[in-house]
């Protein structure tokens, strides 16, 4: 039924609940697993004072860094448990955007996700990645709260 099951991490603890899940999952189903995390670049935006942002090389550099740990805990989960996994790192103005297109590229069958479930206001100021996800996505979702 899967073969190929793309988990998205922010690095939340949240996230490594939709971690562990997909790798028994595919521990059980024979799958792999692709591990994705989403660095948004430099914020280029006349509303923010440069003078308060730090280097766009070192901020990226940043970032970057910082997905490339995130991704590595799939990595160790995966490898715990004897499962094939693939760990991508991208930078991305549009994180769901990127999920939803590398999900495609990478002939993806589901996706493992996490929701924070902000509600009211906070949704409205902060969106939902998973939401926009669940939204453009024409895979299955399986989101984790």
């Amino acid at each position: 039924m899967f073969n190929t099951i793309l988990v998205p991490t922010d690095g939340s603890q949240l996230a490594g609940k939709a971690i562990q899940a997909a790798v028994e999952f595919a521990r059980s189903n024979n799958c792999k697993v692709i591990g994705l995390a989403v660095a948004e670049p430099y914020p280029d935006s006349p509303m923010v004072e440069p003078a308060f942002l730090p280097d766009p090389s070192t901020y990226e550099k940043g970032v970057l860094e910082r997905a490339q740990r995130h991704v590595q805990a799939v990595q160790d989960a995966a490898d715990k448990l004897g499962v094939p996994c693939t760990t991508i790192t991208a930078m991305a103005d549009d994180p769901a955007d990127e999920i939803v297109q590398t999900a495609i590229r990478q002939g993806c069958d589901i996706i493992f996700m996490a929701s924070h479930g902000r509600r009211g206001m906070d949704r409205v100021l902060l969106g939902s990645v998973t939401q926009n996800v669940l939204v453009h996505s024409r895979l299955p979702v399986l989101v984790f709260r």
